[in-house]
């Protein structure tokens, strides 16, 4: 037998015609690859502060870490705070750009705070409490990047974004505190 070959269009053919080329096929213009993007979303966790009081002086100190602090002793009144930066154009956050501060339990609260609110998405594990040598520069800087991954995940979610109370307000509300959310 012999077979014959018949030139039969491709089955997608009209739609490509319609269409034009794929994306992957056709090049980016120079103002299509520079232009701001349709929807954007930037999350930065930056500036870790820490504030308290040290154990020996009853003063107030705004320390990051020097040999001054390891002579003062770590007081129970110490914690360390994170700037938030947000840059976008998603219409769910009322501003473009802001800047709030927020501590770890802060994060805390947002993480249980969204388990509760869905059950359609997993939230991602928060970085670990850590009870030794939390001021430390190595361990306040792994913890703020652990925060910015967690942050940069749970806000980029589309369905979070959209569906819960409390992501942007705890992104970009300079007067947010857990009592003004607290739903459950």
């Amino acid at each position: 037998m012999t077979s014959t070959t018949t030139n039969r269009p491709h089955y997608f053919q009209a739609f490509y015609t319609m269409v034009g080329p794929s994306a992957s096929e056709r090049r980016q213009t120079i103002k299509e690859r520079y232009a701001v993007p349709e929807n954007f979303l930037e999350v930065e966790v930056k500036d870790p502060m820490t504030h308290g009081i040290a154990r020996h002086t009853n003063k107030e100190i705004h320390i990051l870490y020097s040999p001054l602090y390891i002579f003062l002793g770590v007081g129970r009144k110490m914690y360390t705070d994170y700037e938030i930066i947000c840059r976008t154009n998603l219409p769910t956050f009322k501003s473009k750009q802001s800047s709030v501060r927020r501590r770890y339990s802060d994060f805390e609260w947002l993480k249980d705070h969204l388990d509760r609110e869905t059950s359609h998405v997993t939230i991602p594990p928060l970085p670990g409490k850590v009870f030794t040598h939390r001021f430390d520069d190595l361990v306040i800087e792994q913890r703020r990047e652990g925060l910015e991954r967690f942050l940069q995940v749970v806000a980029g979610h589309p369905l979070l974004q959209t569906g819960s109370k409390v992501m942007a307000a705890f992104i970009q509300d300079p007067s947010f505190t857990k009592e003004t959310y607290n739903y459950f």
